[in-house]
């Protein structure tokens, strides 16, 4: 029905700099209080989707995407995509039950309730304390809020955000990924620059003196440091609350080395959750792996052959294609990851 593809999309906008498969990594502050137990492997399984780009609604496998790329879970254990392709916001439970929570297949900026409403391309997607989702709509340079409830209302204009996050204050953070800054933006709607202007570049350095290539993934820490995943850097950036961006892991080169810190490398990293301990969970979109890194910032693989496919298992026997973005459930620290290439759902468990 609609095989339109985020990689497509992007060739075609003369707005982005040239990227290859380009896509968010969203992810809200989401948070466990148990870590997960190092000695026991983690197992990968299908939560949602057929693997085929389309639409439908269902349960499991009956299900069907098309190009999702942000996810985001309330405290109910519940999960809601932005599924681009469709111009829908998805909502799935617990048992894996996928419903359409707002939008419609043909693309607009119609605020109103549910099915009722209209968006242009959701990209990433971000849910605050009292159960309000933000959504990135790339295509009508909006962010868009919705209750609870499923109202739909314009929340910031003239914004060209990707990934989006919040904190404990609900406070909503953007990556202006063509502007290349991070931006905060009150429960009240003010924005300001956090990190970054419209220079191109790797550096460290405090508020518009630092700077990234494609900031996209976003999450933010107990103690409200963000953590940005720099897209064309292949790096990981930590901006702490009082504007000071650092680079946490990552060489600067696309590749694939398990280390600690700059020693690390990855490939073009999409997607970042955070848990209660300061472990960060990576989306590392072109090696098709999920990594770790620790507060000391040691990086090791999670799970992810690193070869594309579409393969439930443990650890590395499992495979992805092109794993984009990433949320934690709650306490029981189950991950969940949208696999764009294979418009699905995964569930990675320990």
């Amino acid at each position: 029905m609609n095989g339109y593809t985020f990689e497509s999309s992007m060739k075609n906008s003369s707005l982005l700099i040239s990227l290859l498969l380009l896509t968010i990594g969203i992810s809200s502050c989401e948070k466990s209080s148990i870590d997960p137990d190092p000695s026991i492997p983690f197992t990968v399984t299908t939560l949602a989707g057929s693997g085929a780009a389309d639409f439908a609604n269902g349960t499991g496998s009956a299900a069907m995407f098309s190009n999702p790329l942000g996810i985001v879970s309330d405290a109910s254990g519940n999960l809601y995509v932005a599924d681009f392709g469709n111009n829908r916001i998805r909502k799935i439970t617990p048992g894996g039950l996928v419903t359409t929570f707002a939008g419609t297949t043909v693309s607009g900026s119609v605020n109103g309730v549910g099915k009722a409403a209209s968006f242009n391309g959701p990209f990433g997607i971000a849910i605050d304390g009292s159960g309000n989702i933000y959504v990135s709509d790339y295509g009508n340079n909006l962010i868009r809020k919705i209750t609870s409830a499923g109202l739909v209302s314009t929340f910031i204009q003239n914004t060209h955000a990707t990934g989006l996050a919040t904190d404990a204050s609900g406070n909503l953070y953007a990556a202006d990924s063509d502007g290349n800054v991070i931006v905060k933006i009150t429960p009240a709607g003010v924005a300001d620059t956090l990190a970054g202007n419209s220079s191109i570049g790797s550096q460290d350095g405090n508020g518009s003196s630092a700077r990234f290539n494609y900031p996209i993934g976003l999450t933010v820490d107990a103690s409200g440091n963000v953590y940005v995943a720099d897209y064309n850097n292949s790096a990981i950036r930590k901006i702490t609350p009082s504007k000071e961006v650092t680079t946490i892991a990552g060489s600067g080169t696309a590749g694939f080395l398990d280390a600690t810190g700059t020693s690390a490398s990855f490939a073009n990293p999409s997607g970042l959750a955070v848990d209660a301990s300061g472990n960060l969970y990576v989306a590392d979109k072109g090696n098709n792996k999920i990594r770790k890194i620790t507060p000391a910032g040691v990086v090791t693989t999670l799970v992810g052959s690193g070869t594309s496919g579409f393969t439930n298992g443990i650890g590395t026997s499992a495979s992805f294609n092109m794993p984009m973005s990433i949320t934690i459930m709650g306490e029981s620290h189950n991950l969940y990851v949208i696999d764009n290439g294979n418009n699905a759902i995964r569930k990675i468990i320990n």
